[in-house]
Parts: C-alpha cells; structure tokens; sequence
C-alpha cells in the first residue's frame, strides 16, 4: 500500500491543523465541526463553504494576548494586541477580537468602517496603509481613531491637516524598515528597503523631527512590519534590537521617552501536518521578544517602551475550515514528468486530480504565494488504498489549485465533501468572483449551533451590478 508517510492516516484530523472541535463522529465518522455535521452545514448553507470555530478564535485570541501580555510585564512594561483585520474582518469577528481584549487594525477606510460598525472604541483602532486618501485620513481623525501609522513623509502633512482641522491632536507611529529580511515568500517580506512600505530606519531622526513640528500631531513610536508566516524567531529579535538603537536619538528630539514600540506581527503557523512541529510558539515567541527588547533598551540606556503587536493569521487561521463538493476527478500518469522523482520518493506513479466547486476565486494563496493546504474527505471514512492528490477548482487558469499535493484514499469519488484547514486566514478577505463566481458565505459554529457571520452571494446579485443598456430600435433605411 502505497502511503507518503507510513505514520499518517489519510482520514485522520490533525488537531494541530483543524480547530479544536473537529473531529470524526463516533457512528457515522462524519467529521464535525463545532459539533455540526460538516454535511448538514453544506445542505443548509451551499457548497464551497467558509467556516469558522467561534471558540477556537476567541480561545486563540485569548491566549496570544496573555502570552504578549505576560512576557511584557515581566520586563516591567505593558503590551497592547492589535488584531490585523486584513486576515479576516467581519463584524462579528471585530466583536470577538474586542471581547477577548484585543485592539484592531484596519488598512483602509472600508476596514475601519467594519471596526466601527462592530463597536470597536475608535482609541483601540490602529489605522495602517501605504496610500490613506485625504477622506480616509479625515474619517479616521473625525471618528477618534487612536492611532494612525505615516507611512510615508506626505502623509505627515495631510494627517496634521486632517487633526487642525478637527481640533484634534492625533497619535501617530512612524512605520519603519529595520533592513530585516524575513524568510518567507518575497511578496510577504516586508522590511527590506525595495518595496512599497515604510521608511528606511536612517531616515526615523528627520521624519520624527518633522512630526513634532506639528502641534496637531503626538509621535508615540515606531512601528515596523518584517513579514508574515514567519518560522524562525531570529528576524523578530534582531529588527527589535535594531529599531531601539534608534531610540536614544529620537528621545533628544523629544525631550523624553518614546512612548512606544510596535513590533507588528506575521507568526507564522501549520498549514499542514508537516509543518506542525516547526511552527514557532507563541509563548516562545513573546518570551524571546521580551528578553531582547529588555537588553537592548539596558545597552542603549533607556527605559523599557510600551510593545505592541498586530498578529491576525495567527489568531484566526486555523479556526477556518473550507468545505467543498468533488465534482470530477481524473488520474495522471507522472512517469517523465518533472514531478515524477518526487512522486516516486512517495510510492506513486500516478497523481489524482480533485476538482471542486470552488477554487482560487476563495482562496487565492495557493496561486499567490505557492501555499499549501491540508485536505481530509469529510463525510465518510476510507479503508480504501491512499492516492497522491492534487485539489483543483473550476476556473479556467492552470494555477488554480486548492491543495498542492496531500494523500487521501483512492475513492475519493464526485459527491464527496472535502474539508480544506486553515483557511481562517487570506481567504475570504483575498476572494473574488473571478469566472462570475459568487463569494461562499461565512458561518460560524459553536457548540453545536451554527449561524451566518457574512452572507453568501447569488448570481443574480453579481448580474444586478452590471449596467444593462436599454434596447437600441433598429435603424430603418428612409
């Protein structure tokens, strides 16, 4: 039998990857999610389906703010958990991130729209972007936000505009790039000097000094992304150590202690089993990151800041499920190919080809950045040979693919519900209706009951948005 790890089960639901809550049930060995049959979800609410386990992200949520949190106070500070909006933002998502304690970021008017309809205190929104327009930056002013990022040397004027004109003196941080290259895909770095964020750290002293200038604008700090899906702790520690090195000159400019510092966030996470026992912890992240932040703030002689943070995939990635319907499949014989070699390492020669009812058009990762996904069939159970597989969707692009390469068994048949993990994260905020296809809805679960978080959209609503000229009367000769 041919297996691509002789430890793995092809049914088994790794609850290193799924939500807690999942798992087979005892008679049918369907597998359930929030207690809910992952069937009975897709016959009530349709196929492609998003779901989300509301335990799984509030718990997540509640242990990376105390983890953040702990680690701060012990060097005699406090932390602020910002959750970044963009991996996934609903109102009831806002909500949860707002019960659990955790502040919100948006990156654009539409976002900070969400947050605010959801009851989020404008003080506990960071507002971020490489390009706010003049109206967004007002909106934010207006309604209080409590702090907005400069990303940019022209954004210092039009925030100081926006603040005047408001009688406001609004909080900013400067975002910054500490030259720290992530080891991640080169889309997701975001702290190298050659891409659209940020500032390079060299030039904090002068663009601080421009801050002050205006009595509408509070500098509180600096601010600096290195990436997201990050693995290794090392980038984290030495942009820490690089950014408060910064922090004795910019204190002569203020005439006092910088307030604060925003390490951002990008922890990565498993995506599949292979990768469960490399995903860094968080506690281990937050403690490595406290003991630099306190040596470095003792060799460079200044007082330990207030830290903040911006984690999103890591709070809701892997509460997300993405339920599917098979609707063909399709052996190919790998023998001269360019993944042959790698096939035969696993004992295959042939690769199954899946192809579901959605595809890039709900989750777009694998097409941007080469992700990969962890699939299980999940209304039923296979003693069935394992089959190296392949997810595809519908659209017509060759890269349109769900899951790279998993093993399931051999009789994965059209009909079949498949369930595709992590998928909390980039998916639905990355969805389009590419091909004219609708956006699944969003259903959270929660002990049994489950319930629409984001309504699901129709063809005839994707038709309604086109513009239908009148009928033109056809010309007749005179």
């Amino acid at each position: 039998m041919a297996q691509a790890n002789p430890a793995a089960d092809p049914n088994a639901i790794d609850p290193r990857v799924f939500p807690p809550s999942a798992r087979r049930g005892a008679e049918c060995r369907e597998l359930k999610l929030g207690g809910i049959r992952a069937t009975a979800l897709t016959e009530e609410h349709g196929s492609p389906l998003y779901v989300v386990d509301e335990q799984a992200a509030r718990t997540r949520a509640r242990d990376v703010r105390a983890a953040l949190e702990a680690e701060a106070a012990r060097i005699g500070t406090g932390a602020t958990v910002y959750y970044a909006g963009k991996a996934f933002l609903c109102v009831e998502v806002a909500q949860w991130m707002a019960d659990e304690g955790l502040a919100i970021d948006v990156a654009s008017g539409g976002e900070l729209a969400v947050a605010l309809a959801a009851g989020v205190h404008p003080a506990r929104i960071g507002f971020h972007g490489n390009n706010k327009s003049a109206g967004e930056i007002a909106r934010a002013v207006e309604a209080g936000v409590g702090t907005i990022i400069i990303d940019s040397e022209l954004e210092t004027e039009r925030i100081a505009r926006a603040a005047a004109a408001a009688g406001r003196r609004q909080r900013v941080r400067l975002r910054v790039n500490s030259g720290v290259h992530a080891s991640t895909h080169d889309f997701l770095a975001t702290s190298h000097e050659d891409q659209k964020f940020g500032q390079p750290l060299a030039e904090a002293p002068r663009l601080v000094a421009a801050i002050l200038a205006h009595d509408s604008l509070e500098f509180v700090g600096l601010h600096c992304h290195i990436g997201s899906q990050i693995f290794a702790t090392d980038g984290f520690r030495e942009s820490a150590r690089r950014l408060l090195g910064a922090y004795p000159e910019l204190e002569r400019l203020l005439g006092g202690p910088v307030p604060e510092l925003n390490l951002g966030g990008g922890f990565g996470i498993a995506y599949t089993s292979a990768q469960a026992d490399e995903a860094p912890e968080i506690a281990s992240i937050a403690r490595e990151l406290a003991d630099i932040v306190a040596e470095t703030c003792a060799e460079v002689g200044i007082a330990v800041p207030q830290l903040a943070f911006e984690p999103g995939r890591a709070i809701i990635g892997q509460a997300g499920v993405t339920l599917y319907t098979v609707g063909t499949t399709k052996p190919v014989q790998l023998a001269g190919s360019d993944a042959a070699a790698d096939a035969a390492d696993l004992g295959f020669a042939e690769r199954l080809y899946v192809s579901v009812d959605g595809g890039m058009s709900d989750n777009a990762r694998p097409a941007l950045y080469g992700a990969d996904y962890q699939v299980r069939i999940a209304n039923r159970v296979s003693e069935a040979d394992p089959a190296l597989v392949r997810v595809v969707g519908k659209h017509c692009e060759s890269g349109d693919i769900v899951v790279q390469r998993d093993v399931l068994p051999g009789d994965v048949r059209p009909g079949d519900t498949l369930a595709v993990a992590v998928t909390g994260a980039y998916c639905w905020s990355l969805s389009s209706n590419y091909n004219y296809v609708p956006r699944p809805p969003v259903v959270a679960v929660s002990n049994g009951a489950a319930r629409v978080i984001v309504r699901g959209e129709t063809e005839d609503e994707l038709l309604a948005k086109s513009v239908i000229p009148a009928p033109v009367a056809p010309a007749h000769a005179g």
